[in-house]
């Protein structure tokens, strides 16, 4: 087998390791982002309801477990990752979130660095995606050293009736961060066809468009596709990885680089890690502390659907509206219970798996009717909710439901609220095991080398060249979305590795 070698290796091309990658370009190392999917094809199928939802066109056919039950899980493989379907929401962590915080349910651990450390790089990685928000407005937002780059997306006027009502219950709703290229010179058409679909015209600020394409312009990083990485390899010893195995288009090859990156999301990068097991490292790599595959969390979740039976939602773009008056909790008690933001816009095919039973013409009359919205809280990390292989190698998920009572208490809040706003039929429907939408925590950094498996800077505590830089390497989930998060750790460590470790 030839051996081919570069100077980074990135396992992964979702926002982790594309802001890695993004910060390595034109640095004159010899990069190689590996992606096991090929790029997502150009086709009307893009932004079609039934191919996208009913056929499950781009969704993996691989085959995961959950404790005996087979099934597809919500993951899709192609050039920028799960970005390529995501709602385009950029939400920062909260500053408290970076501290450890009482729940109904436990304790939501303390990460190794504030929320300062990651400030700059929050800024910087909303200036990389063109986020589009408005300062001052969310009650619970963070100090910022500057502005957001672009003005919100304007709500469409429905929304802004509900903005209103919102007002008139004391409620401070505020303009949710998007990635979209949005505006008088944007591509942006402002369709119905963001969350949960692939952008055909490139508008959505996912991984490929604002990271993997401006870093392959410099010639100095290179894209392999449709390469899957079975197996990390160490020196005898085990403190240094020499090497990645890898199956590109049928040929197996062994590349080996100076530094290796892995960023194939918190299931697959536990999974890799544990698959790459040898007689130096027989729990698998980076894993001295037996917290690789440990505290998968990926948020609990509800859909609520607010619907008026005689009013139609004609809105096309509705992810602009978010509430988190609640998100520390109601009044006097201060347990935490998450954020409520509207979702895509639901259309009838997207309620044949929930509501089966439903004639056709209900359900499509409910999709007409309602506003859709979804609430989040946060899940507990647990060492028992965890990703483990097994015998035949395919990945088993067993997810340590945590915190429920509060996101039931939650839904039910919301519930409430959304009635206020003229709906009075608001339907709900939380989302199980199947959707990995949010997974992170696998792989989770910290201060100390026996209870996590890197460093502040992602880099494993066990290897001297391998850092993982995805929503793993999480302690918390905290109740938003984490795709800002992981962005902006990727370009701090990306810019560690530029300037400190790869001179």
């Amino acid at each position: 087998m030839a051996t081919k070698s570069y100077d980074v290796v990135i396992i992964g091309s979702g926002v982790g390791g594309g802001a890695v990658a993004l910060q390595l370009a034109g640095s004159g190392l010899r990069v190689l982002v590996l992606e096991r999917g090929p790029a997502l094809p150009r086709e009307a199928q893009n932004w079609n309801a039934e191919s996208v939802f009913c056929e499950h066109r781009y969704r993996t056919k691989e085959t995961w477990w959950a404790d005996g039950r087979a099934f597809h899980p919500g993951m899709f493989y192609f050039v920028g990752g799960n970005t390529k379907f995501y709602g385009s929401a950029m939400f920062r962590f909260r500053e408290q979130d970076f501290e450890a915080l009482a729940h109904e349910g436990g304790v939501s651990p303390a990460w190794p660095i504030r929320y300062a450390a990651l400030e700059p790089w929050y800024t910087q990685a909303e200036q990389v995606f063109a986020v589009r928000g408005l300062a001052g407005q969310d009650p619970t937002e963070p100090p910022r050293s500057a502005p957001y780059p672009h003005a919100p997306v304007p709500h469409e006027p429905l929304l802004a009736q509900i903005e209103q009502r919102l007002r008139a219950q004391g409620l401070q709703p505020f303009f949710m961060p998007s990635a979209i290229d949005f505006g008088p010179t944007g591509q942006c058409r402002r369709c119905a066809n963001c969350d949960a679909f692939p952008c055909m015209i490139d508008a959505k600020g996912d991984a490929e468009t604002r990271l993997i394409r401006p870093a392959l312009r410099h010639g100095n990083v290179e894209l392999w596709s449709e390469a899957f990485v079975d197996t990390l390899i160490t020196d005898a010893a085990g403190r240094k990885v020499v090497a990645a195995e890898v199956l590109c288009q049928g040929k197996r090859e062994r590349i080996s680089a100076h530094t290796f990156v892995l960023s194939a999301g918190a299931i697959n990068s536990a999974a890799l890690l544990l698959r790459s097991a040898n007689p130096a490292h027989p729990r698998g790599l980076a894993n001295s502390s037996d917290v690789v595959g440990r505290h998968y969390m990926t948020h609990n979740t509800s859909a609520l659907m607010a619907v008026h039976p005689f009013q139609l939602n004609t809105t096309k773009f509705p992810k602009t509206l978010a509430v988190h008056d609640y998100y520390f909790g109601e009044g006097a008690d201060k347990t935490p219970l998450g954020s409520l933001q509207l979702l895509g816009k639901i259309r009838e095919p997207m309620l044949r798996d929930p509501l089966p039973w439903l004639p056709k013409m209900v359900r499509t009359a409910l999709a007409d009717r309602s506003v859709d919205w979804y609430a989040q809280s946060e899940d507990l990390p647990h060492p028992d909710s965890r990703v483990t292989l097994r015998a035949d190698g395919a990945i088993n998920l067993h997810w340590h439901r945590s915190n429920l009572a509060s996101h039931r208490r939650w839904v039910a809040k919301c519930k409430s609220i959304l009635r206020a706003t003229g709906y009075p039929i608001v339907l709900s429907s939380s989302f199980g095991t199947d959707v990995v939408s949010h997974q992170c925590g696998t792989v989770r950094f910290g201060d100390d080398p026996q209870t996590s498996a890197l460093d502040p800077l992602c880099k494993a505590w066990d290897h001297d060249n391998l850092y993982v830089v995805d929503a793993s390497f999480f302690p918390s989930s905290a109740a938003v979305n984490p795709a800002l998060t992981v962005a902006a750790q990727g370009l701090r460590v990306g810019h560690h590795l530029r300037h400190e470790v790869l001179q």
